[in-house]
């Protein structure tokens, strides 16, 4: 068994965290493997919840009230034409949702580099961790509104002072 295990070459984990992993764990180093079983528990005792949640609501939805009647037609019909009347602001506001959304990104490796950094990385305020290299905004092409964030601060740091008005004689 021993002349086994020394001819299997080291595998890397299956969730690329960097770390070898094992047969008898699925491909997974032990710290992965050890988080998948605490959440297949959690998501099996939280089923068995909402099973227990839906079916005692189901038994009291149908022993005390009927389900609520449709809507008027007319109610229906008004909101579909007001859904078309402005296609154009609709689709305007679609893009700016998706340029909104950020790429996936592994949170131990530098964004630009790709460099591994585990706990030594830097948190940028756009959102990603990056190596020392590329920490600073200059580098990394950063994406905050740092300009936008100062006024804001400046504004709320600063408010505006008036005198009453007075009463003339």
């Amino acid at each position: 068994m021993s002349e086994e295990h020394r001819l299997q070459e080291p595998r890397l984990c299956a969730n690329d965290c960097g770390f070898f992993g094992n047969t008898a764990t699925q491909n997974l180093c032990s710290k992965c493997f050890r988080d998948l079983k605490h959440e297949q528990e959690n998501s099996s005792t939280a089923k068995n919840a909402l099973k227990q949640t839906l079916a005692a609501c189901v038994a009291s939805s149908s022993v005390s009230s009927p389900p609520p009647p449709p809507p008027p037609a007319d109610l229906t019909s008004d909101l579909k034409e007001v859904n078309t009347e402005n296609p154009g602001k609709r689709a305007a506001s679609e893009p700016e949702e998706e340029e909104e959304q950020k790429p996936p990104q592994d949170p131990k490796r530098c964004l630009t580099c790709r460099r591994r950094v585990g706990i030594t990385g830097f948190r940028c305020r756009c959102g990603f961790v990056f190596c020392g290299t590329h920490r600073y905004a200059e580098q990394h092409e950063c994406t905050f509104d740092f300009k936008r964030v100062g006024k804001e601060k400046i504004a709320k740091a600063n408010p505006i002072v008036k005198a009453e008005k007075l009463e003339s004689i």
